[in-house]
């Protein structure tokens, strides 16, 4: 048996410390670094010990790197494949995480029972019984998803020696322990431990692992932040637990693009994909109402339509009010000083509410127009007819910004029945023959001439 050591690591952030200390010198955290007890033995591979081969890394001219296409799994749901970059990439770790009671067990269940391919789903916080439930909700029928209920990694190795699935999937790696660690499940040299077994796995036998993980209260994946570094795709389960519409973002992706969205819609029977998302994003209200616009935005490659709605009314109590939902409120601040100072709109002294529908968060500077639309609409009260749309920046001159992609914003909007496409003049138009009326415009001025 070796020396027992005992260290201490921060609960927030993982870093280590030789003795314990009010403070964490790193994240500037109080009180959250606390005393492990860690066993130094001679570790064994996920394998047998006979039956591992031991492999020397040879260096290589790059030149004489093969660079062929690495292959992909499909997973029959085009949400997640869109998000992985076009599938599961063999012996990738794959770590989703959210809030608690968002849906991610019931994500990878549904995906385990779809998929065509041997699963061994190991569950350390549900019962057989209790996943089987949620199967039968589920309502998917599959032969090939084995479960397993246990928290130790080397039992589970066992298992997988004996299955021998083609995918593993852990719910959760905070309820992993090693036998290498002495400290409780869920601490963070426990997490780190059982994140390194589960690596070697994944990179010696080609299985791909999805795990799920828990966060913080302030968002963050529980355990230390080389979790994420570790692990080769990060995904995010968003949506509010009183509304239906999840959304599955990639935060970190080693073999696709990091700015793809997936869209579901949580059921009694499961998630559904939502393969298009203008149909949430867009109110079915029959009449027009002033204070709102349509924007075409892009995630990723994906074109989406959103409405902004806004709201202008004086100002009760002197100092006018700033509130937004879902767009940066300091962006919303630039773009009533450009209505202000260059096209003769008093707002200084009134409050301005904006909030963009469905929940979801938009970052691209092509909705400014839209946003300056439906603010004027508010504060003039004149509605904006819903067969508008708009997709441009604007600069602090007041000027009309070109975006990107444009062409694929205008054949979005003419697909969904738009009739008029708002957008700059500077922008290059590559589209011939397309029934949807595009609008040039250069100054603010112009799209107020145009609108009211």
């Amino acid at each position: 048996m070796a020396k027992v050591k005992t260290t201490f690591f921060c609960q927030n952030c993982g870093s280590q410390f030789a003795k314990w200390q009010g403070q964490c010198s790193s994240c500037k955290q109080w009180n959250t670094i606390v005393e492990e007890v860690i066993q130094k033995e001679v570790k064994a591979n996920w394998q047998k010990q006979e039956k591992s081969v031991s492999r020397v890394s040879k260096p290589t001219l790059i030149h004489e790197i093969s660079s062929e296409t690495e292959k992909r799994l499909p997973t029959s749901d085009s949400e997640l494949d869109r998000v992985l970059g076009g599938g599961i990439v063999p012996g990738s770790l794959i770590l989703l995480g959210g809030e608690p009671g968002i849906g991610k067990s019931t994500l990878l269940l549904q995906i385990s029972l779809k998929l065509p391919y041997k699963t061994l789903y190991v569950s350390g916080e549900e019962s057989q019984k209790q996943i089987k439930m949620r199967a039968e909700r589920i309502s998917q029928k599959n032969s090939n998803c084995l479960v397993l209920t246990e928290t130790k990694t080397q039992n589970i190795f066992k298992q997988i020696a004996e299955v021998e699935p083609d995918i593993l999937v852990i719910d959760s790696i905070q309820t992993l322990h090693s036998d290498y660690i002495e400290s409780s499940a869920g601490s963070i040299s426990q997490i780190r431990e059982c994140t390194t077994e589960l690596i070697k796995f994944a990179k010696e036998s080609g299985i791909p692992v999805f795990l799920i993980g828990h966060i913080t209260k302030d968002g963050n994946i529980a355990g230390p932040k080389i979790l994420e570094h570790m692990v080769d795709t990060v995904l995010q389960f968003e949506g509010d637990r009183n509304h239906v519409y999840r959304i599955l973002r990639s935060l970190k992706n080693r073999f696709g693009s990091t700015s793809e969205l997936g869209i579901y819609e949580m059921l009694s029977d499961g998630l559904r994909e939502v393969s298009n998302p203008s149909e949430i994003l867009i109110s079915k209200n029959a009449d027009e109402l002033s204070g709102t616009a349509i924007a075409a935005t892009l995630e990723g490659a994906r074109p989406l339509m959103i409405e902004i709605q806004a709201l202008v009314s004086t100002a009760v109590y002197g100092t006018p009010q700033r509130s937004t939902t879902g767009y940066n409120a300091k962006r919303l601040n630039m773009l009533l000083a450009v209505l202000e100072k260059r096209a003769g709109f008093k707002l200084a002294a009134k409050d301005v509410f904006l909030n963009i529908t469905g929940g979801i968060s938009i970052d691209d500077t092509a909705i400014d127009l839209a946003v300056i639309a439906a603010i004027l609409s508010s504060n003039e009260d004149e509605e904006i007819s819903k067969t508008n749309c708009f997709a441009a920046e604007i600069g602090l001159a007041g000027e009309i910004r070109p975006v990107n992609r444009i062409d694929q914003r205008i054949l979005e909007a003419e697909k969904l029945g738009f009739t008029t496409f708002f957008t700059s003049k500077h922008n290059k138009i590559s589209l011939k023959n397309t029934k949807i009326k595009i609008v040039l415009i250069s100054r603010i001025e112009d799209l107020v001439s145009h609108l009211f």
